[in-house]
């Protein structure tokens, strides 16, 4: 009778390793968003999650290859509301929308934020190649939709891509500059009145 017994490398993780990498994931997470790829260490992300450094290295090879891990799963999360954008939509509420759930990301997932940016600011050497496979091709998607309804008279003219610009802007910064937010909003909570502001902004510039 044939072995049944797979080989270790086709093995299903178990329970306890599964929760071990997202106890890891998640503490990496917390370290790469406040100290950024070449600050962050293992020791840290070994800190944060309660584990000990050769247990963080059982299950990554190293601190790059965990933060490779963290913007693989973070890119299919970064692109859903553009895909979101429904071209056969009613335009001004389908881009009303897009800020919302761009500002709803923001408020619940600032720490995905944040090592977006960071990876971004150090030129996206990990990053580099998911922008131009999967963003690129997207947002050229989506602007030639938003010309598409501008041009049809159901938008103010504006330039698309520089819209899309600073749509990411206007909400992402919420997360990434939460620090300088706080102090200046004295601590009060943000996106309700941030969701009205932007709602206001972008609804009078696109108007026709």
């Amino acid at each position: 009778m044939p072995d049944s017994t797979l080989p270790d490398d086709r093995k299903q993780p178990s329970r306890i390793q599964k929760r071990n990498r997202m106890v890891i994931l998640d503490a990496a997470l917390d370290v790469f968003s406040q100290h950024g790829y070449r600050g962050a260490t293992l020791d840290q992300i070994a800190e944060a999650a309660g584990l000990s450094k050769p247990n963080i290295l059982y299950y990554f090879d190293g601190k790059e290859s965990i933060h490779i891990t963290l913007l693989n799963q973070l890119m299919d999360t970064w692109l859903d509301p553009l895909h979101k954008l429904n071209a056969d939509g009613d335009p001004l509420p389908e881009l009303l929308a897009y800020i919302t759930r761009k500002l709803e990301m923001a408020r619940d997932l600032p720490r995905e934020s944040r090592l977006f940016a960071n990876e971004i600011l150090q030129g996206a050497p990990r990053m580099g190649p998911h922008l131009q496979s999967s963003l690129k091709p997207l947002f050229d998607d989506k602007c030639a939709i938003i010309q598409q309804w501008m041009d049809a008279g159901k938008l103010a003219k504006v330039d698309p891509k520089h819209l899309i610009f600073s749509i990411w802007a206007t909400t992402q910064h919420y997360a990434d500059f939460d620090a300088q937010v706080q102090v200046l909003l004295e601590g009060r909570s943000s996106y309700d009145d941030a969701t009205d502001y932007l709602t206001t902004l972008f609804t009078k510039l696109l108007t026709p």
